[in-house]
């Protein structure tokens, strides 16, 4: 009989043979339902990344696999040269989850980010009157909106951006949470406003309270559209539909990706009304898997369990129960605290900054992924937790105490609990 493969064979065949763009932690994931995970050799991980919140309804959500199965059976792909019986259900259903009056589907996140450049360039020449090839967006630092080369242009981030260009005109950077930065950039040629309601990858940053109402204000005033990407704070992660709901702010265009796809297919869309999105004719913007069966078969049933609201209020009660716990960890180690120095995020969705002095991000994952935890860092010392919207109390707060454990474990080593 042919044993498995061990976790240790299996990463290195994958170093072998694929391309190091990314840094794994040493987990080879084999099957997961709900908010676990199972690795090769059977050890078990709350997962508290969930895709990015890609999976923000769990592993292997029942409705969602169910209409995922039954689409399997009957369709999966027509492209969009005709239509097909799945399509009109999707895009009503999110358009009116969006409150907008129509949407355009595509793939990965990154696509729809350039699918909501496309359009903003669209409407500036053909609506507000921009000059050929003269429109501006102005988008923030410490962005993140993919990898595509356009998007990685306009990044702050060494990394995503060094090595790539040249890089494309067009962006203005500006301060993030300072809605004097994006007065002062404003001309007659700006064309759209891009910004993540609060900044996933830059370590869930939360922008001062009053500023998407005060970048509302400032769009309106100049007839620029403002454009949220919604791709990891949208579809019930802070514990509203939108994280522009908690201000009450509505966009002109919404960018979803990640969730939309229930953790079985990638889905994404930009959602608008008429006279921003109707801008598009045909020929201009397109994609073969764009909207197919099997994703719009995905999509529906997400917007579904959004619509009962169940998630929401899930990330909303839980949320505070996180924040609460991981608050409780702030302080130096040996004075009532853990090392942590901050904590930020809404709903079920936390950076927690560490001291430095402690260990480096990626050695707090490390730690806690020695407990069962799966946890992913950014920037340094700080850590994201943002499990699936279905993980239970007990097991979130358990995850809590494994990170005061792997904090603790760390302070001991660098020898600062004396």
């Amino acid at each position: 009989m042919t044993s498995s493969p061990t976790t240790a064979e299996l990463i290195g065949l994958s170093e072998r043979h694929s391309a190091h763009n990314y840094h794994p932690l040493p987990v080879v994931v084999r099957e997961a339902r709900g908010a676990w995970v199972t690795d090769v050799e059977g050890r078990r991980y709350l997962d508290c990344l969930a895709g990015y919140s890609s999976l923000n309804f769990g592993h292997g959500n029942p409705a969602i696999l169910q209409a995922a199965q039954d689409q399997l059976q009957r369709l999966t792909l027509t492209s969009r040269a005709f239509f097909h019986d799945r399509f009109a259900a999707f895009c009503q259903g999110l358009a009116e989850l969006c409150g907008k009056d129509m949407i355009l589907p595509m793939n990965t996140g990154a696509e729809a980010v350039e699918t909501a450049i496309k359009v903003a360039r669209k409407w500036g020449y053909e609506v507000k009157g921009v000059a050929p090839d003269q429109a501006n967006i102005i988008v923030m630092e410490d962005n993140f909106h993919g990898r595509t080369t356009t998007i990685v242009g306009f990044s702050t981030d060494p990394d995503a951006r060094n090595g790539f260009g040249p890089a494309t005109p067009g962006f203005r950077i500006v301060k993030y949470g300072s809605a004097e930065a994006i007065r002062e950039a404003i001309d007659a040629n700006t064309v759209a406003v891009l910004l993540e309601p609060i900044q996933g990858e830059a370590g869930v940053l939360v922008p001062p309270a009053g500023y998407l109402a005060q970048v509302r204000q400032i769009c309106d005033e100049n007839n620029v559209l403002f454009v949220a990407d919604e791709i990891q704070s949208g579809l019930g992660r802070t514990g509203d539909t939108f994280a522009c709901d908690h201000e009450g702010v509505v966009p002109d265009m919404y960018v979803l990706g990640k969730a939309l796809g229930g953790g079985v297919v990638p889905v994404s869309a930009v959602a608008a009304n008429e006279d921003v999105l109707g801008v598009i004719k045909p020929g201009q913007h397109g994609s073969t898997f764009g909207g197919n069966p099997l994703a719009c078969a995905v999509g529906e049933t997400v917007v579904r369990l959004l619509g009962t609201g169940e998630f929401q209020a899930r990330a909303r009660e839980l949320g505070t129960v996180l924040h609460e716990r991981l608050r409780a960890l702030v302080g130096p180690v040996g004075e009532g605290g853990h090392g942590v120095v901050a904590v930020r995020g809404r709903g079920l969705w936390a950076g927690v900054d560490i001291d430095p002095r402690l260990g480096t991000g990626r050695q707090v994952c490390e730690a806690l992924m020695r407990r069962g935890v799966l946890a992913k860092d950014t920037h340094g010392s700080t850590i994201r937790l943002a499990p699936p919207l279905v993980v239970s109390e007990e097991d979130l707060n358990w995850a809590v105490d494994r990170l005061a454990e792997a904090l603790d474990e760390l302070a001991h080593a660098a020898g600062r609990d004396r």
